[in-house]
């Protein structure tokens, strides 16, 4: 039997990304759930939250009535892992957008900022992770962070802007690191905080 169990939210996105990064980097000792419903929180041992569209992500959260529990969770301290949209969700400030954020990442954020789908790239980032290095960061409608709050420690970087960051256990990148063979950020998250 499993002793943990990671969470995918599973409301919108490309959660199933995350599950089979996760099954690449194979801990017997974890379950992969996911998360639909307000149950589905329950005995969580970290949560995955996903890119595609932070609107309604907060708006399908509040709808299932998880908003709530899942920012105590997260306050109390179980680990999040969040990309693209995700980031976006947790951010405190978001420019030009009034969407409702869980508010938890000191971080001021700006959606879509390198474009539209189209304008979608690759690029080498550099992370401070020893055990993670250089990887190929893949940005699609990625945000960009534009300002931080000094708890934030800056994890990698792509042309000298944050691009991944961790706030006690919350680690969220701009790109989309669950699409990497090896998945070694989800490897080192796991390592790290599991």
């Amino acid at each position: 039997m499993s002793s943990h169990r990671i969470g995918l939210l599973a409301l919108q996105g490309d959660y199933e990304a995350h599950g089979k990064a996760l099954e690449r980097v194979g801990f017997p000792r974890c379950d992969i759930v996911e998360v639909r419903r307000f149950s589905d929180l329950e005995s969580l041992t970290a949560l995955i939250i996903p890119g595609g569209e932070s609107t309604v992500m907060s708006m399908l959260l509040e709808r299932f009535g998880m908003f709530d529990e899942l920012k105590r969770r997260i306050v109390n301290g179980m680990p999040i892992l969040a990309t693209c949209a995700g980031l976006i969700l947790l951010a405190k400030d978001i420019v030009g957008n009034n969407q409702m954020s869980l508010g938890l990442l000191d971080i001021r954020v700006k959606r879509n900022a390198y474009g539209r789908q189209v304008d979608s790239f690759h690029a080498p980032v550099q992370t401070i992770i020893s055990s993670i290095g250089k990887i190929e960061g893949i940005f699609i409608r990625a945000p960009r962070i534009l300002a931080s709050g000094k708890e934030v420690e800056v994890l990698a970087m792509y042309q000298d802007e944050p691009v991944m960051i961790r706030q006690g256990s919350i680690v969220a990148a701009t790109f989309h690191p669950e699409l990497l063979p090896d998945a070694p950020v989800h490897r080192w998250f796991i390592q790290t905080f599991i």
